[in-house]
């Protein structure tokens, strides 16, 4: 249960992040079932109630995400190359989840970051 009230605490830019990133995902799952009963051809036309509802959730909530990935890319300053895979992953169903989950563990989220090594204290090889 603890775990949950980490995951509600959005008292920094990267765990905003984290959060949209996961809401984000919900969202095209949401869409992505109002489309299927939409193009179901037993249902004559199929109705299209989940898209009209889904549709501008999933929009409002893929224009906040890229918001807070700005934010949080100038906060814990993230190069181009990662700021544009964020950008990226914003596209594909369920990919802002694959990129929160990269950009904690090679340690490009600050405070949540699961690597020991954040990335101003990486070794130059």
């Amino acid at each position: 249960m603890a775990g949950m009230a980490n995951f509600f605490d959005l008292s920094s830019w990267p765990k905003r992040f984290r959060f949209v990133a996961v809401l984000e995902a919900f969202s095209w799952a949401g869409l992505l079932i109002g489309m299927a009963f939409k193009h179901i051809p037993e249902i004559n036309g199929g109705p299209e109630l989940g898209v009209k509802i889904f549709g501008p959730i999933h929009g409002a909530i893929f224009v906040i995400y890229i918001l807070v990935a700005l934010f949080t890319a100038r906060v814990v300053k993230w190069d181009f190359k990662t700021l544009a895979l964020a950008m990226v992953s914003s596209i594909p169903p369920f990919m802002t989840v694959w990129f929160e989950m990269w950009a904690a563990r090679n340690g490009q989220l600050g405070e949540l970051s699961t690597n020991a090594a954040k990335p101003t204290e990486r070794a130059v090889a």
